[in-house]
């Protein structure tokens, strides 16, 4: 596992894989795996850290207040017809799910390893760690390294599914006028709706929403930069290097991690593959106004998949600009699997009599 954790850190240096959580994973499964350290013994800093950031979702809490703080949805505004693209872009996770539970995982434990499929790792780690603590270090491991390598698997399923001509189809862009008053009554708008469908999400989509209104408020930016850079930049660290502890020798090197990467790979294609075809038939629908490439972007890999989907078009034709529509489907993604991780922490009991 020392080993792991240097391969971990090296990904971040040398391939420029998340270096912002895969360093601190890294050091940390380094540290919990050097002999007599106890670092996640009963009393042990790791051990402490733990408790009070992870299992009380405290550190995941305040990264979504980060995110939501960093994120413009003013893309989305002006076209939120592009929200659509966000909900096929979710059947990575119940593909995953299915295929976890037929496998033999718990229901529960399943649970967590679809959610990888949002591609979203503080929705993954909030889900994980209700349903199944002892999971938090390979999921969180697979979902960060696969989001990290979105090009590498966006740019072979987009040339795939979507054919040259398909893939040159261009999108006029108009800067649509709105009240500045939409952007500040947005994340509360947004917060009450997701609320009312996933009530056990309101952790989750509240703190990301509060983020975003402080930075639209514009009355509070010594709180909006604090969220965006110093509170997430500690959160991070920490949040990197617990759960790098938990990735301990006797509980991290079996067939079940090797099956939750499998399966996560599964949950990105069939995610990234389901936003293409979306795309596709938006093509043939709007007798080729919208460029099938953005249907990728429906996913919550912000903003990876939306420059992703720019680079590809922009590589076809060097006129074709579909930046903008291509964030606007992204930020949607970005709500999409927050709801979509709401949705499963409230569900899941219901239906398992739990």
């Amino acid at each position: 596992m020392i080993l792991v954790g240097a391969v971990l850190i090296y990904l971040a240096l040398k391939k420029g894989y998340e270096p912002l959580l895969l360093i601190p994973i890294g050091f940390g499964a380094i540290l919990v795996n050097l002999p007599y350290g106890g670092l996640m013994d009963e009393g042990g800093i790791l051990k402490i850290i733990y408790d009070a950031g992870i299992l009380t979702e405290i550190f995941p809490i305040l990264i979504f207040v980060g995110i939501g703080a960093m994120t413009d949805f003013g893309p989305l505004l002006e076209r939120p017809s592009l929200l659509l693209f966000s909900i096929p872009a979710q059947l990575g996770i119940s593909a995953a799910f299915l295929a976890a539970y037929l496998i033999g995982f718990t229901p529960y434990e399943a649970m967590s390893v679809g959610i990888i499929g949002a591609m979203d790792g503080p929705t993954a780690i909030y889900v994980t760690s209700h349903f199944a603590p002892s999971l938090l270090g390979p999921v969180t491991i697979c979902a960060y390294s696969y989001m990290s390598m979105i090009p590498i698997l966006q740019v072979p399923l987009s040339k795939f599914w979507i054919s040259k001509k398909e893939r040159l189809a261009r999108m006029k862009y108009t800067p649509s006028k709105y009240p500045q008053s939409i952007r500040v009554i947005f994340p509360i708008f947004v917060t009450i709706v997701a609320g009312v469908v996933a009530p056990k999400g309101i952790p989750l989509i509240g703190s990301l929403m509060l983020g975003n209104f402080l930075r639209e408020s514009g009355v509070v930016d010594r709180l909006a930069k604090s969220a965006e850079n110093e509170i997430s930049n500690v959160t991070l660290l920490l949040l990197g290097v617990t759960i790098g502890g938990t990735m301990m020798a006797d509980q991290f090197l079996n067939l079940r991690t090797l099956l939750i990467f499998g399966l996560g790979l599964f949950a990105f294609v069939i995610g990234l593959s389901a936003g293409l075809l979306t795309g596709k038939a938006a093509y043939y629908l709007s007798h080729g106004k919208i460029n099938p490439l953005i249907g990728a972007t429906g996913v919550s890999a912000f903003p990876m998949a939306a420059r992703t989907a720019h680079m590809i078009g922009r590589s076809e034709d060097p006129d074709n600009w579909l930046l903008m529509h291509a964030m606007a489907a992204n930020t949607g993604g970005q709500i999409a699997s927050v709801v979509a991780g709401g949705a499963m922490l409230s569900l899941a009991p219901m239906f398992l009599g739990v």
